[in-house]
């Protein structure tokens, strides 16, 4: 699960789909194991929080732990906010739990990056990187606001260059945008041959079903 930006509803999305796959009886395992700007006095309101909601399961440390190893509390890009704190990411670990997190035998297994498609995880590695280290689909959450487009078709392309399989293109309703909702949907599926998911505020996310019964 990936994005143009931060703030744009990965985790909604992520989420949903876990909601979504539980519904159909589905097993379903989800990760986001980066994460920065984490307060560990509000657990529930994190995006980690938020996924362990959706599986079901309590916030405890452990399950925090297993959600989201890396943790930063600067809500900065992740090397910046491992920087803060003295650290650094260590991408060749960060890589390998995902890939064995892929490994694990559930019928749906979802892992949530950080921030968009080239957030910089240390001194030379993006988000990017691990995205084809992981050697899976992605599914690119976007935006309605102007200029959507452009961010949207420049991430899709990135992602092409670099043989990532592009399931489907999310598009989240934000408040008050600029331009119909509507139109930026039909806009971007003329332009991308994968499909193009409008996904409503306030849903409940039965939009994204058809990635789970496809």
């Amino acid at each position: 699960m990936t994005s143009t930006g931060t703030g744009i509803g990965k985790t909604f999305v992520t989420c949903a789909l876990i909601r979504q796959a539980r519904a159909l009886g589905r097993t379903v395992a989800a990760t986001k194991p980066l994460i920065s700007g984490f307060d560990k006095s509000k657990i529930l309101q994190s995006d980690t929080g938020a996924i362990l909601q959706a599986l079901g399961e309590p916030a405890t440390p452990e399950a925090v732990a297993r959600v989201s190893p890396w943790r930063f509390a600067a809500p900065l890009a992740p090397n910046m906010a491992a920087a803060a704190e003295g650290l650094s990411v260590n991408c060749d670990a960060l890589f390998a739990h995902s890939r064995a997190f892929l490994a694990e035998r559930v019928d749906v297994a979802l892992i949530e990056g950080v921030g968009g498609v080239m957030v910089p995880l240390d001194d030379a590695k993006t988000v990017l990187d691990w995205i084809v280290a992981c050697g899976c689909p992605a599914i690119l959450v976007v935006g309605d606001y102007l200029g959507t487009i452009s961010h949207t078709l420049t991430a899709a392309e990135v992602l092409r260059a670099k043989g990532v399989a592009l399931a489907a293109v999310v598009v989240s309703e934000g408040e008050g945008g600029e331009v119909p909702f509507a139109a930026t949907c039909a806009d971007l599926s003329a332009r991308l041959p994968v499909p193009v998911l409008p996904l409503r505020r306030n849903a409940d996310g039965g939009e994204l079903k058809s990635l789970l019964v496809s």
